[in-house]
């Protein structure tokens, strides 16, 4: 069974900092795109990042400069440092993998539970 757990998340004042973490287990052969999603109460999930298996990345408009992610390839991790929060940024945040299992011929998508992260002003 694949499993995305993150963790990281809690409660910041505005202009501080997080980094979340996403550790993807299970039979896993390769991950994949991998990326955060969020989802702010009472709004439709939206797209943060992406890092492709290559390096390559993309950000919202939201967050362009003043978010990184990053991953670890070899621990199936992926990580989104997040700086100069505001309470806007206040959302459940979402590990997203592309992943290749074992003995399957194609990837398919996971999520993670989600962490909470809080800002407040």
């Amino acid at each position: 069974q694949v499993q995305l757990v993150e963790s990281g998340g809690g409660l910041v004042q505005a202009g501080e900092s997080l980094r979340l973490s996403c550790v993807a287990s299970g039979q896993i052969f390769r991950t994949n795109k991998m990326g955060w999603f969020r989802q702010a109460p009472g709004k439709q999930r939206e797209w943060v990042a992406f890092i492709t298996n290559t390096g390559t990345t993309t950000f919202a408009d939201s967050v362009k400069g003043r978010f990184t992610i990053s991953r670890d390839n070899a621990k199936n991790s992926v990580f989104l440092e997040m700086n100069s929060l505001n309470p806007e940024d206040t959302a459940v945040y979402y590990c997203y993998g592309s992943l290749w299992l074992v003995g399957k011929g194609w990837s398919s998508d996971y999520w993670g539970q989600g962490t909470q992260v809080t800002v407040s002003s």
